[in-house]
């Protein structure tokens, strides 16, 4: 039986459950009003996607990533979709609006060749997706990034890219290899045990790292961005429109395809979401400033349209 604390915090992790659609808004007002405090997060945004990644796989057992690999259409669905429809559509759509700066569209094809982002497990488990799943695809996802990112920026906009290989397969091993093993083995090994006496004190603690991490970002970028300036709030809207289009379309893909509700899920959310930092990062060392931008905006408010997007296709699957 719980005791009174462990109460407590189940009775604050499920009021946070509820509001998770609104609490990125709210790491983006802390970010935006106190910048000073939170841009002190930064270097523990890895430490903050690590215990996400740890305190999701504590509810996963080896037997489910084998029902992944035994099952692959799922698989081969989302990197059809993210790797190849989604960099062209995000390349078509900002070349209406920016037709005469290949730059801002530049930017938005990078961001739509990263890897999908870590962040997107918590939505995933919030919403009752296939979480074995989703831990696949960011794991295939990443592994492939040093491949997939500055071949598909190369094809689409003709521009050689030169990737950080090693650090990114660092950052993939700490973030999500090695939490994910230690909390299917902590799992397997107790019965499930301590992740039942643990769950109590770390779900409420991974959903405030995603606000931590939303409120980190926002006083990164936040001096970057100019809110006078029109074009600043097209970038925006077409940051907006993008993302959102991506959850959409994937749920309408896995709709016609007839996958289920947790591999729909699982497939849809990671398909909008993209880890901007690489994006950020590869724009700022190897493009002109230019290409950044678009980067520096959608981390603004990627979690926000998924938390939003994901509570209206997938009440249901709420607790």
């Amino acid at each position: 039986m719980p005791n009174k604390i462990e109460e407590s915090l189940i009775s604050i992790d499920d009021r946070m459950s509820r509001l998770m659609p609104i609490l990125p808004l709210f790491g983006l007002s802390m970010g935006f009003f106190l910048p000073g405090l939170f841009i002190n997060f930064i270097s523990w945004i890895p430490v903050f996607m690590a215990f996400i990644t740890f305190t999701g796989a504590m509810r996963l057992r080896i037997v489910e990533f084998g029902a992944v690999i035994r099952n692959p259409v799922p698989i081969l669905v989302f990197f059809v979709f993210v790797r190849i429809f989604m960099p062209l559509f995000a390349m078509l759509a900002s070349s209406i609006i920016f037709s005469g700066e290949p730059n801002t569209i530049t930017g938005f094809v990078l961001i739509y060749s990263a890897p999908t982002a870590v962040t997107g497990f918590i939505w995933v488990s919030l919403f009752r997706g296939d979480k074995a799943l989703c831990l696949s695809l960011i794991l295939l996802d990443t592994i492939l990034s040093p491949l997939v990112i500055p071949g598909t920026v190369s094809l689409l906009r003709g521009t050689e890219v030169t990737i950080n290989a090693g650090g990114i397969m660092v950052s993939l091993v700490y973030m999500v290899l090695i939490p994910t093993i230690v909390g299917v083995t902590l799992n397997e090994t107790s019965r499930g045990k301590v992740p039942a006496r643990l769950f109590p004190y770390f779900n409420p603690l991974s959903k405030t790292a995603m606000i931590l991490i939303v409120a980190s970002n926002a006083s990164l970028t936040m001096p970057s961005i100019r809110f006078n300036d029109t074009k600043v709030w097209t970038l925006i809207a077409m940051s907006i429109f993008i993302l959102a289009m991506g959850i959409l379309l994937s749920r309408i893909v896995c709709f016609f395809l007839r996958i289920g509700f947790d591999k729909s899920v699982a497939i849809t959310i990671p398909s909008g979401q993209r880890n901007t930092t690489v994006a950020i990062t590869i724009a700022i060392g190897f493009f002109p400033e230019a290409v950044a931008l678009p980067g520096l905006i959608s981390i603004l408010f990627q979690q926000i349209v998924t938390g939003l997007l994901g509570n209206l296709l997938f009440r249901k699957g709420t607790a």
